[in-house]
């Protein structure tokens, strides 16, 4: 089936990213088309740019951190042991009273 059973092809245009490992990816799109200014390079999955001298940089990631790695970060040692001391008293105290703690 040649272009004239399916009609004319769109004009297009190739367009050159480049990420920050140094690869070169070229896609091409509609001229009518709006070219993004980043695309996701299909080699490494990084970011992208037109700019082949300043290409953008990774993503910095961030570790994933456990409940208690958060906790740590809002309260300090001394605030961390004067709530366990509480809740240490108030257990002692529902013992004594024959309270049943669930």
């Amino acid at each position: 089936m040649g272009e004239a059973e399916r009609g004319e092809a769109a004009p297009r245009q190739a367009v050159t990213y480049f990420c920050s490992h140094g690869h070169r990816s070229v896609v091409t799109f509609s001229v009518e088309a709006q070219v993004p200014e980043s695309w996701d390079c299909p080699k490494c999955g990084l970011p992208a740019s037109m700019d082949s001298e300043n290409p953008p940089p990774a993503p910095k990631i961030e570790p994933y951190k456990t409940h208690l790695a958060y906790v740590k970060e809002r309260r300090s040692d001394k605030e961390a042991e004067d709530i366990l001391d509480e809740a240490i008293q108030l257990l002692r105290s529902r013992r004594k009273s024959g309270e049943i703690i669930f």
